[in-house]
């Protein structure tokens, strides 16, 4: 579904990581949503210079960081890795660009403001010239737990993701399909990931639990400005394609009501509810696929413990995970003129 156009002056905007996973779709999401743009610059890392790509209808030739940092766009939304954006998003932030970065670089400084749109855009101001976007996995629990969070103040979280493999990126893709044709190939996971289930997203940290859970527990703190709720996470990486996947059990201070927390997120803008077992409706990767909203499904009651709830969350992770929010950062930015 196309957006109608923003009614505002186009922007120079550099998509950085341009021919890379989350990059393709920034640019699906860009065109669909008619982002304004006057100057479009489709940036990516020496060995792709040169590459054509098309957006709205009109090819691109993609350029280098140096080139695109000479001609200092106005925003740059940034998926190249965290490397890379240590390195130039400070540089780009120097002549005044607003980066909008993807990567965990900077989700966690201090300095920076950790931005899901429709909980915390309202923080951002002119002097935010790096600005991180979650993680994916984080970006769709907290969108649910923000309106439960502000009605019934959440206590304890206790979450089990089922993460697609597009979360690793295309080697992790070829992997996928290399296997199901019986083919060997290069391998993303130390393990064939068709027809497995492989506990472990990201790298181990010294405490157990791997990075990817232990960023659902610190950004999920940081974005609701609140330190005292207790997150606790289990990640594991399952042959899906289409979005990540979320059981999430949540204590609240408060009594709640069911109908009550369905009715509050169905009035929550980017949230789909899906939740009928009359009719086995409730959210799935194949149904997420290609979609911006956030969907949750399986809301009742968690009768082991007072005051407790549990349901369960999928989105498409390239999408509302990474390139749309994104682009939402940079709509709110041209609508509250802080670019």
């Amino acid at each position: 579904m196309r957006h109608p156009p923003m009614r505002v002056i186009g922007m120079r905007i550099a998509v950085v990581g341009a021919t890379g996973m989350v990059g393709e779709v920034m640019l699906q999401v860009l065109e669909a949503r008619a982002f304004p743009i006057s100057e479009l610059m489709l940036v990516a890392s020496e060995r792709s210079v040169g590459k054509k790509l098309t957006f709205n209808e009109k090819e691109h030739t993609v350029i280098g960081l140096q080139s695109a940092l000479n001609a200092k766009p106005d925003i740059a939304l940034f998926s190249a890795g965290g490397e890379t954006s240590k390195e130039w998003a400070p540089r780009f932030a120097a002549t005044g660009t607003t980066v909008i970065d993807n990567s965990s670089a900077w989700r966690m400084d201090p300095s920076k403001k950790l931005i899901v749109p429709e909980i915390n855009a309202s923080q951002l101001t002119k002097e935010d010239k790096i600005i991180a976007n979650p993680n994916c996995s984080t970006i769709q629990m907290v969108l649910v737990l923000n309106p439960l969070h502000k009605k019934y103040g959440v206590k304890r979280v206790v979450v089990s993701t089922y993460q697609s493999i597009t979360g690793t990126g295309v080697k992790a893709v070829q992997q996928l399909e290399n296997e199901m044709k019986g083919k060997k190939g290069e391998m993303a996971y130390p393990y064939p990931i068709h027809q497995n289930a492989i506990p472990q997203c990201d790298v181990f940290e010294e405490n157990g639990y791997t990075k990817e859970e232990m960023k659902l527990v610190r950004e999920t703190q940081k974005i609701l400005n609140d330190r005292t709720i207790a997150v606790t996470a289990t990640a594991i990486r399952i042959p899906v394609v289409g979005g990540h996947s979320e059981s999430v059990n949540i204590e609240f201070k408060e009594e709640f009501d069911v109908n009550q927390i369905r009715t509050l997120l169905h009035n929550t803008p980017g949230i789909t509810v899906q939740d009928n077992t009359d009719t086995n409706t409730y959210p799935m990767p194949i149904y997420a696929k290609g979609k911006d909203d956030v969907f949750v499904g399986r809301i009742r009651r968690d009768y082991s413990k007072e005051n407790s709830l549990n349901l369960w969350i999928v989105s498409d992770n390239l999408r509302k995970g990474a390139a749309t929010n994104a682009v939402q950062i940079a709509e709110y930015l041209l609508k509250a003129q802080l670019v």
